[in-house]
């Protein structure tokens, strides 16, 4: 087994964070918000697991129509991020990027290396194995499908040498605990990447951005996948989600150092790095 990762930051932007306020009050109140709505906590979970108990079947689909195939374009700039040559015990939460890993980074991927793929989403997980199988990874030993909340994972402490996530984070009801967990389960060396949906400044494409987000998404997801409120949801927790510095600071917060973070189209969306020291 590999000793703890060593750490190489490609071309992210360098910036050093330290907290700029206490994250818990940010999150820790009796209500959340659910994209616009305000919910009871207890209820986000349920809320969100409906969502993507919707959408999974389209999933791929619709991301290839909301974002003109853009979403591919990142995956693979997440995945070439990262050094999967020296990690060999990899924890993905919210599936897709192990098995790109895997295809992409094949020559770099030891042998030994496992990738454990965890989503609380049954449904999510149930695509991620067929997508898997159709690309010939069905038989990989190297990943490991687990049914788990990012909140609160199954792994011991100091058990993995990397952690991805991808497009999930947003959804989780108290992001602080999700990082929490992240810095957790990391061996000390070990790097946290997560690739999210982000935030526009730029004043134009802000506009048109919004436009697009808030008066096309909805339209494609009633005329595609027959549900409209999903992808309101969708564009609406993005709209809720920190901004690139507040997030960057709570990534700090929970415990990493050395977090930067790269924007991609402007800031659609943007990578966010940390290193557990």
């Amino acid at each position: 087994m590999a000793t703890a990762l060593r750490l190489i930051s490609r071309g992210l932007r360098k910036n050093t964070f330290v907290p700029l306020y206490n994250s818990c009050s940010f999150l820790h109140t009796h209500s959340t918000s659910f994209g616009y709505k305000e919910v009871k906590e207890e209820e986000k979970s349920r809320l969100v697991g409906n969502v993507f108990t919707s959408v999974a079947t389209n999933y791929d689909l619709m991301n290839d129509l909301m974002s003109g195939g853009m979403h591919r374009l990142w995956k693979e700039k997440f995945v070439f991020s990262f050094d999967w040559d020296v990690a060999f015990r990899i924890l993905e939460s919210i599936n897709d990027v192990g098995r790109r890993a895997l295809r992409d980074q094949d020559d770099n991927v030891p042998e030994e290396t496992q990738i454990f793929v965890c989503d609380i989403n049954s449904n999510m997980l149930t695509v991620g194995k067929k997508r898997a199988q159709e690309r010939g990874f069905g038989e990989d030993k190297s990943l490991v499908w687990v049914e788990g909340d990012a909140e609160e994972l199954k792994f011991e402490d100091n058990s993995m040498d990397g952690y991805t996530i991808a497009f999930g984070i947003r959804n989780v009801t108290h992001i602080e605990k999700a990082l929490a967990e992240a810095f957790r389960v990391l061996k000390r060396g070990g790097r946290f990447l997560c690739l999210e949906l982000s935030h526009v400044e730029l004043p134009i494409f802000k506009e048109l951005y919004d436009f697009y987000s808030f008066s096309v998404i909805p339209v494609i997801g009633e005329l595609v996948a027959g549900d409209r409120e999903s992808y309101q949801y969708l564009v609406e927790s993005v709209r809720r989600f920190p901004t690139q510095e507040k997030f960057g600071s709570m990534i700090a917060e929970a415990g990493f150092q050395n977090v930067e973070y790269e924007n991609l189209v402007g800031g659609v969306v943007a990578i966010h790095s940390g290193i557990k020291f």
